[in-house]
Formats: C-alpha cells, structure tokens, sequence
C-alpha cells in the first residue's frame, strides 16, 4: 500500500490530458491504482495475465465498486453486512437454481411395481448363476413384506439388513419398502462394538441375514430371520400389499461417520429418492437393453441407485459377488459376461480399474456406455486416463452429493477436449438447489470460495435420535418462500465457474474422503483415546503420490509402554 500524490503536470501554453494505455507488465500478481479526480475517484487494475482472466477482474472491480458506495451510503454499518454481489449477479444466481421437474412418482414401491406390470417375464436380477424375473422378485418381496405386517412392522418402523450381496440380499431391501418400513444396513464386516451401536440406536426387533453371520450379532437382543435357509415366509400370500406409503415416509436409514467418536444415521424419505431416481432417469434413459452392475457396499448410499434404478427402468441388475469390488480383475470378468452397459466406482477404484486394463492389455469392454463417478473428487489426470482408455461414445460422468441429500445433488459429463485442468461436480440436478454461502450466510460471486449448502425435495429428514446436530445441520432455508423448506449444512467448500458449474475445493472441518469413505478424524481419534495406553491422540489425511494415507500420532500415559502394540 503506497500513497503517492499525483501532482497535476502544467507547461504553459500547453493543455495536458491523460491517456490511458495498455501494459505489458506488472511488479505484482495484482495492483490497484487509485486516484482521486473532481467528480470522484478513478480505479484501475493491473494483473498478472497468467494468473488472472478479463472477466474475473472486472467482476473483481464490480465488486469493488459496490463495497465503496455501501461504504459511503453505510458507514457505520459492519463490514460484514456489505453485499458484494451486483444484481445482474444475483439474477444469475437464481437463474442457475431454477430445477423445477414435474415428476409423477410417490414412493420407490409404486415406480418398482408398475416395472413389474410392464416387464413382468424380463430378467431383473442376475447374481452369478441364479435369474429371477421381475414377477419372481416382485412375488418373493411380497412375501417378505406380508411376514414382515404378520410381526408387526409397517410404516415408521426400522428393518435391518445384515448379509452379503446376494439375491436374498435384493429380495430383503424390496421386502421391507413394501411393507412401508424403512431398512438399515448393518454391514456384517463392521466391528461389533459399531454394529451394537447401530442395534441400540435404532432399536431394532428383527434383522434379515444369512446363517452363516448369525455370530455376527447378538440374538439375546435381536431377532434374527436368516433368507437363505428359512421357509418362514413361504406360506405367506404372493400378491401385494395395499399400501398407503406417503413421499415423506422413511425408505432407508444410512450410517455415516461421526466427529463424536459414534455414527450417525441419516433418514432419507421416499420424496428424495424417488426424484434422484426419476432425474437419473430423465439423464440417462436406461431400457431393457441396458444392464447396470450393482457392486458398491450397501452400507454406501451409491447403493441405493444401483439397488433400485435398473428395476425401475426394465434393465438388468447384476449384482456382483461379495467381495468382488475391490478386485479389478473380477469387475472386468463380470462387466464382459453380463454386457454391463453402466457402473459406478469412486475415483480411486477406477484408477485401479484402468490401470488393471493397461497392464494387462485388456480390450476395454465393448459394451460400456457409461461410468458414473462420485465419492471422491475426481482428478483431471484420472479423467484423461479414462479417455485414453476409453474411445467415443462412451461416457463418463462426475457427481457430488452427501448422503444427507438422497446420494447426489450435482452431476457433470466429462468433456474430452476441456482445456482447463480441473473436473466440476457440476450443476444441481431437477429439483434441488445449490447454495454457496459466506459465514453470514450470504451467497458468494462466482470464482469466490463458499460453503455449500443444499436445498430441494432431496434433503434428508434429518439424523436419527440427534436433535442438537439437526437443528446445527439441518437450518431454515432463507432463499425459499416456503416455510418448511431447509437447506443442508454440507461442511464443503466449492466455488462457482463462469458458465455456472461448481468446482470442488474441499472441507472445512476435518472430514475427509479415502477411498469413496466418508471418515470423521475426530472418530478415529476417539476410537483410539478410548485405549487405557493412549493419552492423546491425532490422526491426519496425508498425501503420497497419488495415494491418501491414515497417519496416527499418539501420546501415550507410560512412554515405552508395550502394551499399545496390539494396536
């Protein structure tokens, strides 16, 4: 900051004008010049070309602008409270959350059973040797669901799902939406200790698993009811229930990390998924020609999509063996023997994926139409990895979405002649509303940092039994003028492109994404104190190369106590 008087220039005779003039270099990234003339004040920025495009500085000087004359207008008003954006700005805002869809659909059993009336003889699952139909899968689900209004359960009650990918697997997810109850999945390779808190917090009567996990959870305080080897609901009717399941009923209950050193389950309703699916739908256009690969673990919310949007479409779900998504070798095997047409990986598992490919020298498969990212951000060298492996006019598309917001919010096709180096989570998707906000609240110009936030049909209900966190997380939405709507706290930071499409940028606590996982630190750090050896502990996201690594620091009560290496 320097303040140099510029004293008027006077040659008798003579009249003087400045000219303004380009220039071809500057001694910093950014200078402001300013001076003071009768009718005001005269502004001009000089900026480094190479770091800096035209429209982002005039923005800049808009801004600029507007901040002095609320300065002037305002003065005692906190700096704070001054808006930067200009109104054409604000227009354009609001224009780009403009999503508005029409869609019929209520709830996940009424799409699946018009499918059903439609295809009722195509193939709906395939699970390694074994096919069902969709009238075979709709007629076992039926009989799941009339046991499961036998015991008792019914809207507003909470099933849990505790087995491997299978076909009783599917059968048990569609069983429980159709008695209208909601299902919670207890993933059998969690630790006990996590998997008892699930069954407390929930407060679960009854879990379908498989007989080969009934050790995993404890039958003194649940009940059990094993698919693979029961008849119990042979003797129940095959045909469909009546139900009355409302849009905002609870289809399924998520678990997610937690910074308290426990998980939280977040409820998503019907009105969520039923419109991700619907614009998913809209986006793709999946039919009877397409077979889409089911191998994400269901504890993961991707799974829901892969679980339900095959089936309400007249395509094939193949559902992978368990196990199977963490081996490269076998996605590629499965992908050629059932003509998968979609799958999803997370970036780091698609890296994998084509490395496996390029190794091998494996002929990319021929009937892939399109793979769909999301989980972790997705590097631009990974995207051109997938081009080069991977001719026209397979697609490949990037999305964002917290599990608190029915899977994904935003969606990007990959380009494959995009000059800028970096891969945008997009646009918001039908009826949902992106929000990049300052700590007032206040939304940011385009290319300016913000905290995303999310509105629409799409938000969750909220978390189970956490009050406190939903009225942190879940706030009244300022931007809508209804009075029930809410917007999604999401604790990301992104910022807005020129042509309206958002570009991750990262967290503002200490969450982190590792491998398509979405972990709280302060759980692992807890986790780890909770250790009678352990006084301290901090855990950090480190980066090597292109791999994320766990590092955990630990101060512990007797140093050189031996007893922490079991750890």
């Amino acid at each position: 900051l320097q303040n140099v008087p510029l004293e008027p220039l006077e040659l008798k005779g003579l009249a003087l004008q400045p000219v303004n003039r380009t220039t071809d270099s500057t001694r910093f990234d950014l200078e402001c010049h300013v001076w003071t003339r009768e009718q005001g004040m005269e502004i001009v920025f000089v900026y480094n070309t190479d770091l800096f495009e035209t429209a982002s500085m005039q923005r800049m000087l808009q801004h600029y602008r507007l901040l002095l004359e609320q300065l002037v207008e305002h003065p005692a008003q906190p700096v704070s409270q001054y808006r930067l954006l200009t109104e054409q700005e604000q227009q354009q805002l609001q224009q780009w959350n403009q999503t508005q869809q029409s869609y019929a659909a209520t709830s996940l059993v009424e799409m699946f059973e018009q499918q059903v009336d439609a295809t009722p003889d195509a193939t709906a699952i395939v699970f390694e040797n074994t096919r069902l139909d969709y009238r075979q899968l709709d007629e076992q689900a039926n009989r799941l669901a009339h046991y499961l209004q036998a015991q008792g359960i019914g809207e507003g009650e909470i099933v849990g799902v505790c087995m491997e990918r299978s076909i009783e697997m599917v059968v048990a997810l569609y069983g429980i939406i159709k008695a209208g109850a909601a299902y919670v999945p207890l993933d059998p390779d969690y630790p006990e200790s996590r998997l008892a808190f699930m069954l407390e917090d929930t407060g679960l009567s009854l879990v379908l698993s498989q007989s080969h996990l009934a050790a995993r959870l404890p039958a003194d305080k649940v009940r059990l009811l094993p698919m693979d080897t029961t008849d119990a609901t042979d003797r129940f009717p095959a045909h469909r229930l009546k139900h009355s399941i409302q849009p905002d009923s609870a289809a399924y209950i998520i678990y997610s990390s937690g910074s308290t050193g426990q998980p939280k389950g977040v409820i998503n309703t019907h009105r969520g998924i039923v419109n991700r699916l619907c614009w998913m739908q809209q986006q793709f256009k999946l039919d009877e020609q397409d077979s889409v690969l089911q191998k994400t673990p269901y504890s993961f919310d991707v799974s829901v999509w892969e679980f339900f949007w095959p089936l309400i479409s007249g395509a094939r779900l193949i559902v992978a063996q368990p196990g199977g998504h963490k081996d490269p070798a076998y996605l590629s095997r499965v992908i050629q023997a059932h003509a998968v047409t979609t799958v999803h990986f997370v970036p780091s598992m698609l890296k994998a994926w084509l490395d496996h490919l390029h190794s091998n020298t494996e002929t990319a498969p021929a009937t892939l139409r399109r793979v769909l990212c999301s989980g972790e951000a997705l590097p631009y060298t990974l995207q051109q990895q997938f081009f080069a492996q991977f001719a026209e006019p397979v697609e490949l598309h990037n999305l964002y979405g917290p599990t608190e917001a029915a899977i994904d919010v935003t969606h990007w096709q990959c380009q494959r002649n995009d000059s800028r180096h970096v891969v945008p989570i997009g646009v918001a998707i039908a009826n949902t509303q992106i929000h990049l906000l300052d700590e007032q609240l206040q939304p940011v110009p385009v290319g300016i940092i913000g905290e995303l936030y999310i509105g629409g049909v799409q938000v969750a209900a909220g978390y189970l039994n956490r009050d406190a966190l939903n009225a942190e997380r879940f706030i009244s939405d300022p931007f809508s003028h209804d009075p029930a709507a809410r917007l999604y706290k999401s604790g990301d930071l992104a910022r807005y492109l020129p042509d309206g499409s958002i570009e991750y940028i990262g967290r503002v606590d200490f969450q982190v994404k590792l491998r398509g996982q979405r972990i709280e630190l302060g759980e692992i750090e807890a986790a780890l104190v909770s250790n009678d050896a352990i006084r301290e502990a901090v855990v950090l996201c480190r980066q090597s190369g292109e791999e994320q690594q766990l590092l955990a620091y630990c101060t512990l009560e007797q140093p050189g106590d031996n007893t922490v290496n079991p750890l």
